[in-house]
């Protein structure tokens, strides 16, 4: 879907602008900038979604929040890397926080294809996030004094799931519900439980778990490439 065909469903710039003031009613001049750099945020969100299963032949939609919570941390993120201001980022920042209770800070840099299933209590520190990665509800990415993570391609995050310190997750490793990676890395195309003691326990993972939420080869496809295997 376009950004004029959005537009003509009446979601535009002044949209956001009306969210924000009624949210930090603080009288501060907005300026120019959601009206600026809206249509390039949009295309962002929606060039990262399009390759989900779930959005492909349905297209973008700012009445599903977490399609709306990606657009509105893309919005955040062009204005401050553009503008080099923060008085709008934050307040974008805040609107995802309370629609969405999603913390996710402009200065942190996502990769082109992210889903988070149901933004509630997901919670994203400084880190190294590789493509096409799944988050769903109450997961946190934090650090623990300098160690920051890294999350490489296929990382899939079930409800309650963090990863924290010096870890670096290998490409194609599924967190079940409620698992804890502290300072612990992974070996890659793997599930993660939590064993007996609490540390984690991997078991072999034969299918790239991405692909039950992205369509990989179209997005490679799209790019004239060849789909890896």
């Amino acid at each position: 879907m376009s950004a004029a065909q959005l537009l003509a469903r009446s979601f535009d710039a002044g949209y956001v602008e009306r969210q924000i003031q009624h949210l930090v009613p603080d009288g501060v001049d907005l300026g120019t900038g959601v009206r600026d750099h809206f249509e390039a945020a949009l295309l962002d969100a929606v060039t990262g979604l399009s390759a989900l299963k779930t959005v492909r032949n349905k297209g973008f939609d700012y009445l599903v929040s977490w399609q709306y919570a990606v657009f509105i941390y893309q919005l955040s993120r062009r204005i401050w890397l553009q503008d080099g201001g923060t008085e709008l980022p934050v307040r974008l920042f805040l609107l995802n926080k309370a629609l969405n209770g999603l913390d996710l800070f402009y200065e942190i840099e996502m990769p082109t294809h992210f889903f988070i299933g149901h933004t509630v209590g997901a919670v994203f520190a400084k880190a190294d996030y590789g493509d096409y990665l799944v988050v769903h509800q109450n997961c946190t990415v934090g650090r623990q004094g300098a160690h920051r993570p890294v999350l490489e391609d296929g990382v899939v995050m079930f409800p309650g799931s963090c990863i924290v310190g010096n870890c670096v997750v290998k490409e194609n490793t599924v967190l079940s519900a409620g698992v804890s990676l502290v300072n612990t890395s992974t070996p890659g195309n793997c599930y993660v439980f939590q064993g007996k003691s609490g540390r984690p326990v991997f078991k072999e993972l034969n299918k790239y778990y991405a692909d039950e939420y992205y369509d990989r080869g179209a997005v490679v496809a799209s790019a004239g490439g060849s789909p890896s295997p």
